[in-house]
């Protein structure tokens, strides 16, 4: 293999860059980048830049010492075997790597709308949170959350509207995002309220209502950027399909990031996570399978989220429990374990427990059982629990 193409320049596909030269490939590598900046982490976007104590989360990597041809506001538009065809022409390779992450989804309607995904979204949106600003943020998600935190501390009146009947929901229930209520005092959350448009000045609501607001923010979820493959010969399904060594279907071509739709050996079901966690660590696995070598991509997922003073921290996939589990309760430091029906955990939740967190992630990994009389009591490490 003489030449890798990595189509997209976040932070998964720098480290799959880091991977391949860490591993010894030293044939050519060219990296396209949609965005003009230069490679930079997305996390922080929705928290430091947009809170206003950074600029910028640029990835501490230096491209020219890793001999990568770096080819800014350049974009993928179709793939065919051995060949990427770009917004400048035609681009051979021998590996590829499909790292072009996903993209906010917005909703109908004539009026601006903010989408937190990009640094100029984020430097955008935080010059508009000012005092006395009127915010409609649609989403009590991950992302709504952590905006409505900064525009609540920029001193803006703040409206959440949520399709569920509680925060959280889609990510981790509504039951669990229910011990999240109380956070939202001094911010006008809206439950069970469906959005029909964003209109000039605000946003309509299914049933006629009009909310005013200065700025809208939307933040019901994003969608693989997978676009560009739409017409090769590669199998797609909410995402890149992978293997668990993160192969696709085309040969020669791995898939690594918000995009790829991996098989989770651990909890026999395909993932696809849009967290910083797997596009950190993926990398390793799609650079050694792009190589030849035998390697499996199959964590505990991770996250976290920093929201109304509260650090959130999620390991596993809850879907594959049977019954939860709570430590403490949701006026203090409290913590939720998902188990199997033989008390094995497969997830577990965190706000500001963090020895909870990594202990508990620990324990997934294991596949250990635990003693339910003793993981109720939160006095009680995680670690202690197991039988």
């Amino acid at each position: 293999m003489n030449h890798v193409v990595v189509v997209g320049a976040g932070l998964a596909g720098v480290r799959s860059i880091e991977a391949l030269r860490g591993r010894g490939f030293g044939g050519g590598i060219t990296l396209l980048g949609q965005e003009r900046h230069r490679p930079y982490d997305r996390p922080p976007l929705s928290k430091a830049v947009l809170l206003g104590t950074s600029d910028s989360s640029y990835v501490d990597s230096d491209l020219a010492t890793l001999e990568v041809d770096f080819r800014p506001g350049v974009s993928a538009k179709s793939l065919r075997p051995g060949v990427v065809e770009t917004t400048e022409g035609e681009l051979s390779y021998d590996g590829l790597v499909v790292a072009t992450g996903a993209e906010p989804i917005t909703l109908p309607g004539d009026g601006p709308q903010h989408v937190l995904r990009t640094l100029d979204d984020a430097l955008e949106l935080r010059a508009r949170l000012v005092h006395g600003a009127r915010v409609v943020v649609i989403g009590a998600g991950w992302i709504g959350a952590e905006v409505a935190t900064a525009a609540r501390r920029a001193g803006c009146e703040v409206t959440v509207l949520e399709a569920a009947s509680a925060p959280l929901a889609h990510a981790v229930s509504a039951e669990m995002g229910a011990r999240t209520l109380s956070w939202y005092e001094g911010v006008d959350l809206r439950l069970d309220t469906m959005v029909a448009s964003v209109d000039e000045g605000g946003v309509r609501l299914v049933g006629g209502e009009f909310v005013q607001a200065h700025v809208v923010v939307t933040g019901i979820g994003v969608r693989p950027a997978v676009e560009w493959l739409a017409g090769a010969d590669i199998d797609l399904h909410n995402g890149v399909v992978t293997d668990e060594h993160l192969r696709t279907s085309l040969p020669g071509v791995v898939a690594v990031g918000d995009c790829a739709a991996w098989w989770s050996r651990r909890y026999r079901t395909r993932l696809r996570v849009e967290h910083w966690d797997t596009a950190l660590n993926a990398p390793e696995v799609a650079a050694a399978t792009l190589l030849g070598e035998e390697a499996v991509y199959d964590p505990v997922p991770y996250f976290w989220s920093e929201q109304f003073g509260h650090m959130v921290q999620y390991a596993g996939h809850h879907q594959a429990g049977e019954r939860l589990v709570y430590r403490g309760e949701p006026e203090g430091k409290w913590s939720a374990v998902w188990l199997t029906g033989d008390d094995r955990p497969v997830a577990v939740l965190a706000v500001d427990r963090p020895r909870d967190l990594v202990q508990g992630r620990r324990l997934i990994d294991r596949s250990q059982r635990l003693d339910v009389s003793r993981l109720v009591d939160p006095d009680i490490s995680l670690r202690d629990c197991v039988v």
